[in-house]
């Protein structure tokens, strides 16, 4: 496995998403947002897990090699390339969301071939890049672990230590589904949330950031919606024999189960999320320097 990649210095604008999860029509849907915006593949990053619930796993991880992005290794590619015989996802063993993970991770191997499979194996665990005088490490999930879940509730502190281990000004992660950006000592913890299934907030939609350059030449976050044809994908998964909780939460919005959840992304289960609201913070400014 090679543990990490250096991208240099980027300027903005960058379009970060994680999680596709074998969800073709998503995953079409946000090449098609990057090409409108004029983003070059050099412009996108990917947190990992290319494919997970969803029924089109090798066709999402064709479009994503054609494409061309850099792509973290997830948990899924980790085990995946290591010829595993689960996901790692981290979930507690007998939990709904472990016992669901079984089936889709059988479909998805067994329709990936050795190439994919290689392909996973070969993902960095961490990203690197200077953009403005900030140091960014990009990770699936935390920096010790690919199935480290650190949502917007996971104390500071513990984001704090995190990046102190990354060496980094921004850390940009995905794993856990629910979009959020967060300041820590005035330094950024960025998750940009997942493409391949909606973030629990009872509408269809998916997310996708955007870092760019906002006023005084500091650097801007913002989160997005998007939009797509999930009748299409549940259909997919339908087909192919991918768990049915996981096509029902793409047309409802609502996940399956809830058990990695901490309690304040429980209670804000089926609640529309808005970029301007709480637990997204939009608009935040990374000031150069």
């Amino acid at each position: 496995m090679t543990t990490s990649l250096d991208l240099g210095t980027l300027r903005p604008p960058l379009l970060v998403f994680g999680g596709p999860y074998g969800n073709l029509q998503a995953t079409r849907a946000v090449r098609a947002e990057a090409e409108r915006r004029g983003l070059r593949p050099d412009q996108l990053i990917c947190t990992g897990d290319v494919v997970a619930y969803c029924g089109a796993p090798a066709e999402t991880v064709a479009l994503i090699r054609d494409w061309g992005i850099p792509v973290v290794q997830g948990n899924v590619e980790d085990q995946i390339g290591a010829n595993a015989g689960d996901c790692g996802c981290g979930f507690e063993e007998g939990s709904a969301c472990a016992v669901l993970s079984r089936d889709w991770y059988a479909a998805s191997t067994t329709a990936l071939d050795a190439d994919a499979a290689a392909w996973m194996a070969a993902r960095p665990f961490l990203i690197r890049f200077r953009m403005e005088g900030r140091r960014f490490a990009v990770i699936h999930a935390g920096a010790e672990r690919n199935n480290q879940f650190v949502f917007a509730s996971t104390p500071a502190g513990e984001k704090a230590r995190q990046m102190d281990l990354l060496n980094a000004d921004v850390a940009i992660a995905g794993h856990t589904g629910i979009p959020f950006t967060q300041t820590v000592g005035g330094r950024v913890w960025l998750n940009a949330g997942v493409v391949g299934m909606p973030a629990n907030d009872g509408t269809p939609d998916v997310w996708y950031a955007t870092i760019e350059r906002g006023s005084g030449g500091a650097l801007t976050v913002t989160h997005h919606r998007l939009a797509y044809d999930y009748a299409a994908a549940a259909a997919d998964m339908r087909a192919r024999g991918f768990p049915e909780a996981y096509a029902t939460a793409l047309e409802t919005g609502l996940w399956p189960s809830l058990d990695v959840l901490p309690e304040r992304e429980r209670a804000i289960t089926g609640k529309r999320l808005e970029p301007e609201g709480g637990v997204i913070l939009a608009g935040l400014e990374i000031a150069s320097t």
